[in-house]
Parts: structure tokens; C-alpha cells; sequence
């Protein structure tokens, strides 16, 4: 089959690979309809992981259920699924409270595991035209037939549980304020998702036009980091000091507004646009190594954070990759309600062979590739 290999550095290709197999009675085959490049992706993509070459990418995947091992149950054949970027087993300690982003037995030696990413476990990505599926019954979110939502539905792999779990992190109510840092996909649908909660304000922080044009869209406030410090306008905006809740969807590749790498400028400046008591979600991702970090002290994971200052105000904070499988199927049924429509952040459609050039193009943060959905079975 055709899949996205990573090669090194700035450089992936659609090759020819063998195609995946029913390998355990749990597995399904799913023939991948589309399938999303992530903002996490390009982290791998630039080098700034230990991201071995030959890894397929793609933890963003919806598609058709082709094939079905001999233990799977509920999952059939001609099933429309989308599936959390979690890979989980389901029955562990952690998958058993919900926490399927940390579970113990996918992935030896470590909490968690996922489609096609470093250190999550030996799981081909789906940014390919068929993905082998462990623990189906399990891992396969059902989704009504057909085509409609295709946009929609695909968000429910990561971005839009990843948005709404930072909310829950940070413990947004109806009638509160709330900052998120970081306009991209994440960040909007953190967001999107706190408006969806009832939150009276909310503010996204970010520099980019069109991610900010997008936030005004949905009923956030704009806030252009270049333009001044960002919790400066926040206060004045609000007159008070500071936001119920904040948001880092940025992660340890933040930068400052002249454009210097500053891995720990998110977190500090939340720290001080979140009010007294307050409390902060981190989605962002934030890794124990780092190739290309600024500093010895960041590429070992190790940020300079303001703790005495965040322990003064009694601020709180959750962190942590999203249990995704956790709010899938409540976030669906929205969708499928009317509810909600995730897809305003999706920028273009593309035929696989695409890729390479929507990876460069996304990196470039170029107009249109903010939000990229991969179809394999799309003409090119």
C-alpha cells in the first residue's frame, strides 16, 4: 500500500510499504478515508524528536472497516469509524477510569501509546491507505453511515477531544473567563470547546492572521502577542486581574514575539494572566528530550518555570495528552445533534500524494494548510 514515510529531518515521502495484517484476534483492518496531519506531527517532521526513520505517520484516522479478527465482536465489516489517537487495550487500570491517553499495556515501559508517533509504541501511523487497528471493540468509535460529517467526524480523533480535554483540565464553567495560548487547530478547539461550555469570555492568543481571524469567527477575542504583551491586553481588557482559566495549546516549542524559541514563555505568561486561585490546562506538548532545543536544560526536558510565582497566586494546573476515547462519543453526538461543527478549522482536502508538499507548506504556517485532511482514495 501507499503510506507517508519519514525520512529524516524536513523530509517525507509517499512510498510503497507491505500492507498491515490481522495480527491478534482484536484487530480490524481499516481502509483509511481520511486522515489529518497534525500540528504534533510536524515536531517529528523537523527533527525534534527521536523519531526514527521508516516511521509512517498519522494519528488522525477515519475510515471503513475492511477486515476483522476472529475476537472482535461489536465492529463489523462496512463499519464507518473514526479512532482516537490513543492506542488502548481497554481493560487496564488506567483505560478502566477513562484514562486511555496512559495505558499500561499497549506500549511496554511507558503509559500510553498511539498511531504513528515516536515512543508510543509499534503502531504504524494511518497517513496511508489501509491501518491495522489493536483492540478494535475497543478503539473503533461507530459513526453514522455514509459521507456526511467526513470533516467533521475526522476532528474526533484528536484535535476536538484534545481541545475540549484542555477545558476539562482547567476546570472551565459556564460564566467564566478563559485564555488560550496558542491559535492553532489545538487551540481553537480549546476554544471553541469553552464557548460550547458556556464560558461568558474567552481570548486566543496567538500571532498569526488568519488563526486569529479565525477565533474572532467563533466568538473569541483576538489577542496579537506581537502587538504587546498578551496579558497586559488580557487584563485591560477584562479590568481584572486575570482570566478563571487558561489554556497552553502551544507546548515547548513557544516562541516570543520577535521570534526567539522561549520553551517556557507559554507557561510563565499564563502564570500571570491567570487570576488568583485560578487554574491552567496544558495540552501542549511539552517532551523529556529535544534534539533541537535552545538549551542543554531544555533538550533534557527542564524549564526555567515562575513556581514561586504560581505557588504564590495558588494556581492549579493539569497536563497531560487527552484521554480521547473519553469524550469521543459525547462530542460526536453533538456533531450529529447540529451542535457543534469542528470543521470551520479545516483548511484544504488532499489526495495522499499530496503530503509532502501540505507538510512543507504547514510548516511554513503558508495560508490554507492550517488544518490539512489527507484522503487516499482521492483522485489527484
Amino acid at each position: 500500500m501507499r503510506a507517508l514515510v519519514y525520512r529524516g529531518p524536513y523530509d517525507v515521502a509517499v512510498e510503497e510499504v507491505d500492507d498491515p495484517r490481522i495480527e491478534a484476534p482484536t484487530d480490524a483492518l481499516v481502509r483509511i478515508t481520511t486522515t489529518a496531519i497534525c500540528g504534533s506531527d510536524l515536531h517529528m517532521y523537523e527533527g525534534r524528536t527521536d523519531a526514527e526513520s521508516g516511521l509512517v505517520f498519522g494519528h488522525e484516522n477515519m475510515g471503513i472497516v475492511e477486515e476483522i479478527g476472529s475476537g472482535v465482536t461489536s465492529t463489523r465489516r462496512g463499519d464507518r469509524v473514526v479512532l482516537p489517537f490513543n492506542v488502548a487495550c481497554g481493560y487496564c487500570r488506567n483505560c478502566r477510569a477513562g484514562k486511555t491517553a496512559f495505558c499500561l499495556t499497549v506500549n511496554p515501559g511507558f503509559a500510553g501509546g498511539a498511531y504513528g508517533y515516536v515512543s508510543m509504541g509499534p503502531y504504524r501511523g494511518g497517513q496511508a491507505e489501509y491501518l491495522r487497528v489493536p483492540f478494535a471493540d475497543f478503539n473503533c468509535v461507530q459513526l453514522p453511515g455514509g459521507t456526511e460529517h467526513e470533516e467533521d467526524f475526522a476532528l474526533l480523533a484528536d484535535i476536538f477531544p484534545t481541545g475540549y480535554h484542555a477545558t476539562e483540565l482547567a476546570g472551565v464553567r459556564p460564566g467564566e473567563t478563559v485564555a488560550v495560548y496558542g491559535g492553532g487547530p489545538v487551540g481553537l478547539m480549546a476554544a471553541y470547546s469553552a464557548l460550547l461550555k458556556g464560558a461568558s469570555r474567552v481570548f486566543v492568543v496567538d500571532k498569526v492572521g488568519d488563526r486569529l481571524r479565525l477565533a474572532e469567527r467563533i466568538g473569541a477575542e483576538p489577542i496579537d502577542f506581537t502587538a504587546g504583551d498578551p496579558v497586559e491586553q488580557i487584563k485591560d481588557a477584562l479590568s481584572e486581574d486575570g482570566v478563571d482559566r487558561g489554556v497552553d495549546a502551544v507546548g515547548y516549542q513557544a516562541t516570543a514575539a520577535e521570534g526567539a524559541e522561549q520553551p517556557a514563555i507559554v507557561l510563565n505568561q499564563l502564570v500571570h494572566t491567570v487570576r488568583p486561585t485560578g487554574s491552567i490546562g496544558t495540552v501542549g506538548l511539552y517532551l523529556p528530550s529535544d534534539p533541537g532545543a535552545p538549551n542543554e536544560n531544555a533538550a533534557q526536558g527542564m524549564l526555567l518555570v515562575d513556581i514561586g510565582k504560581f505557588f504564590e497566586r495558588g494556581l492549579r494546573m493539569g497536563t497531560g495528552q487527552a484521554d480521547a476515547k473519553a469524550y469521543a462519543h459525547r462530542l460526536r453526538d453533538l456533531i450529529i445533534a447540529g451542535r457543534a461543527a469542528p470543521s470551520f478549522v479545516v483548511s484544504k482536502q488532499l489526495p495522499l500524494s499530496d503530503a509532502p508538499d501540505a507538510y512543507a507548506k504547514f510548516d511554513n504556517r503558508e495560508p490554507g494548510y492550517s488544518k490539512v485532511l489527507l484522503q487516499p482514495g482521492r483522485a489527484a
